[in-house]
């Protein structure tokens, strides 16, 4: 089901002006940006820019200390995590977070269970969208009653991204999706990210393979040490002398 209700002409998720510090660490300061439907976004630094801690901010596992995050025109600020993720807001992790007493199907059922109380598919939907994001995923081997831990880690991350995908998000949080994954396995990573803009789902990407980030993200910005040093498309940003300073440093890649 596409989030066809969502106008492409004005921003799903705003950051105005988010600040965040921990003692006398700026792990964000004042970012501001804007998040559209069917747009990649990608957000890179380098080491301790404050990328994880952004995301923790959007979702609201960490309070903001100054600034305005809405969704849909709406204030979200002061929500806590639980009614962001009902409203849209989903997340992956740098490590896949998996139920690991449970099998793999009850790990997928977290996902379809939010897009239920999100009133954004039927359970015959459900089913149909699940086999298209095992596919994408290159998951279709799998038995869905195995446990959890008989998948490898990168059929774990993959499949974290097919749970959060199932929910239907307005906006989808990925953070470090392609990390340890081999080459087959980052192209299902692109395969699904693909998929999330047809579907009008407004996309936030971190991500320290350079490659995926430049070819796949309609813009880019870029944090050092909470700073926003730079915004623009790919091509923008991989010109812009700051950030070669900061980060790039003329390299094909850089490490988080």
């Amino acid at each position: 089901m596409k989030n066809g209700t969502v106008a492409k002409d004005r921003p799903v998720l705003s950051l105005s002006k988010v600040s965040k510090r921990f003692g006398g660490v700026v792990a964000a300061n004042e970012v501001t940006f804007d998040l559209y439907a069917g747009e990649v976004f990608g957000l890179i630094g380098p080491n301790g820019a404050g990328k994880t801690t952004l995301i923790n901010l959007i979702t609201g596992v960490t309070p903001a200390d100054e600034g305005e995050i809405t969704l849909q025109g709406r204030n979200i600020t002061q929500l806590p995590t639980h009614t962001r993720a009902k409203l849209g807001i989903v997340r992956t992790f740098q490590h896949p977070r998996i139920l690991d007493r449970c099998d793999v199907y009850t790990n997928l059922a977290v996902g379809a269970d939010l897009a239920g109380r999100r009133r954004v598919s039927s359970r015959n939907g459900r089913e149909d969208r699940l086999e298209q994001l095992l596919d994408l995923a290159g998951l279709t081997e799998i038995n869905l009653n195995d446990s959890i831990d008989k998948l490898s880690y990168g059929q774990q991350k993959l499949l974290e991204v097919v749970r959060a995908m199932l929910s239907q998000p307005l906006v989808l949080l990925l953070d470090e999706p392609a990390a340890g994954l081999n080459r087959a396995e980052m192209d299902h990573v692109v395969k699904l990210i693909k998929l999330a803009t047809q579907e009008n789902i407004a996309v936030l990407l971190i991500e320290h393979a350079m490659d995926l980030v430049m070819n796949n993200c309609h813009r880019v910005t870029v944090l050092n040490f909470g700073q926003q040093i730079a915004t623009g498309t790919p091509e923008e940003v991989q010109s812009d002398p700051e950030v070669i300073r900061a980060y790039l440093g003329g390299a094909a890649h850089a490490a988080r």
